[in-house]
């Protein structure tokens, strides 16, 4: 069995995007220069999408009447907001199965399939575009920022979303009404059971785990 490295837990609550983004890059030089561990931010962000640098380039803005912040991770346009459970993985990426960016992003997608298998949801990658989908529907984007293979950003887990606000967004080149959440697709969790899913299946997929009483 691959050596399980510990993980700190930090749960920020609604917490604005850019505090978030702020503290994400401290962290990430932090744990680059090994004053931390690999940590594992929770929060929800009031409603805002991000504008990752394809969607700068090709010219695509979210509509007028969604807030936006620019921002480095890989990809498009990516909603947030009430619904919707956002972790953002500090974690030093330097495990023997760690070894691309690809890898790194299928074991984020194996680990997020496996957490929502064991609340008896079952779901699936997609050759569309990188994520987590079920029964053809995105319920979950990635995104990822690397600096000396320390991450920032991370993914998402839509799960109760206000009605149309992702659905009406064509995020990451796909087309409106392709990103929805768990709930319309028929399946009622909560936040807390998501997260509660995340750290129980972590040691599988991660080989890591999150430090006792953190």
């Amino acid at each position: 069995m691959a050596e399980i490295r510990y993980v700190s837990v930090m749960d920020l609550g609604v917490t604005q995007y850019e505090e978030a983004f702020l503290l994400m890059k401290e962290l990430q030089q932090k744990r680059i220069d090994d004053k931390i561990s690999d940590t594992l931010i929770f929060l929800q962000h009031p409603e805002v999408v991000t504008v990752g640098p394809r969607a700068r380039n090709d010219g695509v803005m979210p509509p007028s009447d969604y807030p936006s912040f620019p921002v480095d991770r890989g990809g498009g346009l990516t909603w947030h907001g009430p619904g919707q459970l956002v972790a953002y993985p500090i974690f030093k990426w330097n495990k023997d199965n760690e070894k691309s960016v690809a890898q790194i992003i299928s074991k984020l997608e194996n680990w997020i399939i496996e957490a929502l298998k064991s609340l008896q949801i079952e779901s699936n990658t997609d050759d569309r575009m990188q994520g987590v989908w079920v029964k053809g529907k995105k319920i979950s984007s990635i995104g990822l920022s690397f600096l000396r293979w320390t991450s920032r950003h991370g993914f998402t887990i839509n799960y109760d979303t206000p009605e149309s606000r992702v659905e009406g967004l064509a995020g990451c080149g796909l087309d409106t009404d392709t990103t929805t959440c768990l709930s319309r697709m028929g399946h009622k969790v909560s936040i807390e059971q998501l997260k509660e899913k995340l750290i129980q299946t972590m040691p599988l997929v991660l080989d890591r785990e999150i430090i006792a009483n953190n």
